[in-house]
């Protein structure tokens, strides 16, 4: 993400309803394999008005908002501050790579301080976030004909980020930077071929694929099972403090 490219997100926030707390990259960005055309994810939480909180209505908790700027789609999906920590507590992976994305749109500080809380929100049953993605990612590649490089890639992402997270506390979503632990030799090539429009698996290929896919996720379930993280979170009084002071200080101004 050069400075243009940042410039050009940080305008795109000015059309959202509430000022943004943080914004991020996510997405393709973010796992390191962009295409040149591919979509810019935004992820982010924002802060409602104190009197949305406290009034009889239901406030709208998620902002979602797709525009083109530039010739590039951009695709914003933004919580309210309540909703984003009450997701972080709930072993969600999504909002935790989101969190420790590298890729900050806006929001340094907010980032800096939210990232070292987020350590308490860091539990073993994070396994069935990263789990779940990865047989729902196999089905879908599976059931494709031709089987596309892309789908493979976010298999071996999510695989090997739900590894390393579980075995070292480590959140890392870019699979070139878990390559250089995991050293599968043929990632370099699928992300270089995944540039490529519509890139398609070589099928003599498939079963060696497959095979070590089976093998990632049995290492997968034994990390689960030797899991140094804790059983239960540990975040959610701090976390409760943040959020009422960062109800308060947006409602002083």
């Amino acid at each position: 993400m050069d400075e243009n490219e940042l410039a050009l997100l940080q305008e795109t926030l000015k059309q959202l309803p509430y000022p943004p707390l943080f914004v991020t990259v996510s997405g393709a960005h973010l796992y390191g394999f962009p295409s040149p055309d591919s979509d810019f994810d935004l992820r982010g939480a924002y802060v409602l008005p104190l009197a949305a909180v406290i009034g009889l209505e239901q406030p709208r908790e998620t902002i979602t908002h797709t525009c083109e700027q530039a010739g590039r789609q951009i695709d914003m999906v933004v919580h309210d501050v309540k909703k984003f920590l009450t997701l972080l507590l709930n072993k969600n992976g999504y909002v935790l790579e989101q969190l420790y994305s590298p890729l900050v749109v806006q929001g340094e500080a907010v980032l800096e301080e939210l990232r070292v809380l987020a350590q308490g929100c860091i539990t073993r049953h994070i396994y069935h976030h990263y789990n779940g993605f990865a047989r729902g990612q196999i089905k879908i590649f599976a059931a494709e004909s031709p089987r596309r490089v892309k789908t493979l890639l976010y298999i071996y992402r999510v695989l090997l980020t739900g590894i390393l997270l579980l075995e070292t506390g480590q959140v890392e979503a870019n699979l070139p930077r878990l390559n250089e632990t995991f050293r599968l030799p043929f990632i370099p090539d699928l992300i270089a071929r995944k540039q490529q429009e519509g890139a398609v698996l070589n099928e003599a290929d498939l079963t060696m694929h497959q095979a070590t896919i089976a093998r990632l996720q049995a290492r997968l379930e034994t990390a689960f099972q030797g899991s140094p993280l804790p059983e239960y979170p540990a975040a959610k009084a701090a976390l409760n403090d943040f959020l009422v002071r960062v109800r308060l200080e947006a409602h002083r101004g």
